[in-house]
């Protein structure tokens, strides 16, 4: 079964909307510059904003009477909307199972750093209803005036490409008549400083792939995709032919020096779209500029593609790593590449590296038949994948489908159990993980062995808040300290994802990992996907962990609000497996 993407929106640093883009693409214009909306201590550090405000965002969006609304949802419910009107389907939803898959990380994190420690009611609220990633979505749906079923994914940088690949794997299933995928990712004092803190920011205009290299430049952006299933299609679009994702399994924030989860979705993306290496006509690089990510990077694709590389750049020059958002607004930079005809530069880029491939330095025209996108987050998310512009080859499903049980599902909702996690990791470990850390690795462990499974195929996480305790002290840390002392250790234990990766580094993983939060419907989502991978033959058997905290400083809110409390800690995992023959 063939998915179609026929509706497209953007907004990044490089303007609003594809024809903008499009425009400074061609152009080799930049996005990066002095901060001018984010209000931060760092002017010092060049970002890539998008060139409005919030209160210009609203006017577009005939929403000037809401309080409360984060920058994440304004960009979001701008490029959504455009990508329906470019559809031409905005108005024709009625009757239709429509689904929003959004790629986030930080949420609504900028409007929560200006209402925390408030003594406002109001803002209280707004902070315990309306932080979490999943909101977010919620939101942006509501402003773009779309009734959709809203699911969000939060995989750090490789974040919004996995909502792609999971909106497809929902049409060819059945479970969605049109899927709206994407991400959105403002810019806030919370994660400028948590990327600062690792010493990964330059303070000039990024050069991925150059010799000179020093770091990246934040960006913030969104941008959305309409699919179908080609039967369902409106006019000619661009095909979804190959996709995948993969885990480094290395390390929390660096990337392993052979990119082996890079090279691993990249393959697996070919051989889905029945492609050889030689086929794809461009190459658009995660290239973030980074002294390691862009050598393992290159590694990863000398490794895939041997010494003669299709033409490869990296368009973060332009716009700014903008972190979740970046795989859905690269992906939409390729398919304006496909239409428009020619090839992004790779902005800065002056000097070879001999360790780093060299890059398309300038645009210039071409004809792009297949083209490759790469987005690879912390804790070695990585993903990647071939967009088309003839029909594929159609990927044969299993038939009948397999069927899935449940072999293993262990609880661990209390702190006494935690002295249960001796049994299987060392003190030392231990007293580096956080409590939510102890117990997602204590229940899914103990699943595990009760499965009788060594290594998982996949690793599924869901979780409404993340590691809320670690961004509950960040949040503490900015507001008591100023932006000069931010922990890197909190902010790397910050990310939603820092579970599923952890687990899959300490069981050397390479499989399919991904991060879902949606609220209460967190582990519904995780569940269909595992089964549904375990249905289509994907997999035979898939680790399902629903975590979540309390934290000391949302429990004081809740309780000023007259609301429960919640609990300290709850890890639920479980393990599926394809139904063995009795």
């Amino acid at each position: 079964m063939n998915i179609v993407i026929n509706g497209i929106g953007i907004v990044s640093s490089l303007g609003v909307g594809a024809e903008a883009t499009t425009e400074a693409l061609r152009k080799g214009s930049t996005g990066i510059r002095t901060m001018r909306y984010l209000q931060s201590q760092h002017t010092e550090l060049p970002v890539g904003e998008v060139p409005l405000s919030n209160e210009e965002m609203m006017q577009m969006l005939n929403a000037t009477s809401e309080r409360y609304v984060s920058r994440t949802a304004l960009m979001g419910a701008i490029a959504l909307r455009e990508a329906l009107h470019s559809a031409g389907i905005d108005a024709d939803l009625k009757g239709k199972r429509v689904c929003l898959i959004s790629g986030t990380t930080v949420g609504g994190m900028d409007m929560t750093e200006r209402v925390f420690a408030s003594a406002d009611d109001n803002d209280l609220y707004y902070c315990v209803k309306h932080h979490d990633c999943g909101s977010s979505t919620e939101d942006m749906a509501r402003l773009a005036g779309v009734e959709a079923e809203c699911c969000t994914v939060s995989t750090a940088c490789s974040a919004a490409l996995n909502a792609i690949i999971v909106g497809s794997e929902m049409l060819k299933n059945d479970e969605a008549d049109i899927v709206i995928a994407g991400g959105s990712e403002a810019l806030s004092r919370f994660h400028l400083n948590g990327f600062n803190s690792l010493k990964i920011l330059d303070d000039k205009p990024s050069r991925p792939f150059c010799a000179t290299r020093q770091g990246l430049n934040l960006g913030e952006g969104a941008a959305y995709v309409v699919m179908t299933r080609e039967e369902d299609a409106k006019g000619k679009g661009i095909y979804l032919a190959g996709y995948a994702n993969r885990c480094d399994a290395y390390h929390q924030t660096a990337s392993s020096p052979e990119g082996k989860g890079a090279s691993l979705a990249m393959a697996a993306a070919l051989r889905m779209a029945h492609l050889v290496p030689q086929d794809i006509d461009y190459v658009n690089a995660h290239g973030t500029g980074t002294p390691d990510n862009d050598r393992s990077e290159s590694h990863a694709l000398r490794t895939v593609f041997g010494e003669i590389l299709s033409p490869v750049s990296s368009t973060k020059g332009a716009t700014g790593h903008t972190t979740s958002a970046s795989g859905a607004i690269e992906t939409v930079i390729c398919i304006l590449a496909m239409r428009n005809g020619f090839i992004p530069g790779n902005n800065g880029w002056r000097e070879k590296d001999d360790e780093c491939i060299a890059p398309v330095a300038a645009a210039y025209a071409a004809t792009l038949h297949h083209v490759m996108c790469n987005s690879f987050g912390f804790g070695g998310n990585d993903s990647s994948i071939i967009l088309s512009d003839t029909t594929v080859e159609q990927r044969q499903d299993a038939v009948p489908s397999w069927q899935v049980e449940e072999v293993a599902d262990v609880t661990v909702d209390s702190m006494e159990r935690l002295t249960e996690l001796a049994e299987y990791v060392s003190p030392r470990e231990t007293r580096r993980m956080g409590k939510l850390l102890k117990a997602a690795t204590l229940s899914s462990l103990k699943a595990l062995r009760m499965a009788g499974v060594d290594n998982p195929d996949a690793i599924i996480t869901a979780t409404a808040n993340g590691m809320l305790e670690n961004s509950e002290q960040l949040l503490r840390e900015i507001a008591d300290n100023g932006e000069q002392t931010t922990s890197p250790t909190l902010f790397m234990q910050s990310t939603h994802n820092t579970i599923g990766s952890a687990i899959a580094i300490r069981l050397g993983c390479h499989g399919y990992n991904i991060t879902y939060t949606q609220g209460d419907k967190s582990l519904q989502c995780a569940l269909s996907d595992a089964r549904r991978l375990i249905a289509t033959g994907q997999a035979e058997t898939v680790l399902v962990g629903c975590h979540d905290e309390s934290a000391p400083y949302l429990n004081t809110l809740l309780q000023r609000l007259g609301e429960e409390t919640s609990r300290e800690i709850y890890s639920r995992s479980i393990v599926l497996t394809r139904k063995k023959e009795r």
